[in-house]
């Protein structure tokens, strides 16, 4: 069966009773079990999502950063954003 025949199959097991699941379904008790299981774990395996939070910085702006700390020993970490955003370049403070 193709997973949308199971997926019903899965949903139609919870209103019928299952003593007539025999005569109903076309497949064994035990088979429809196992589907709404398995539909169940893949409903809370998180997995597949997104990381959350802020993407991180890529390394040559890092290293960029570096460099201009390093030639601007008196330049705070604002006016580092304030010259990185005038090369173009979009960090937070």
């Amino acid at each position: 069966y193709e997973p949308a025949d199971r997926f019903w199959f899965a949903a139609l097991s919870g209103l019928i009773p299952r003593r007539q699941w025999r005569e109903i379904f076309p497949v064994t008790p035990g088979t429809l079990l196992a589907w709404h299981r398995r539909f169940i774990a893949a409903k809370w395996d998180y997995t597949a999502r997104r990381d959350t939070g802020r993407p991180p910085t890529p390394t040559t702006i890092k290293k960029l950063v570096l460099r201009l700390a390093r030639e601007n020993p008196t330049w705070g970490h604002r006016r580092i954003q304030g010259e990185l955003a005038r090369l173009g370049y979009r960090v937070a403070a």
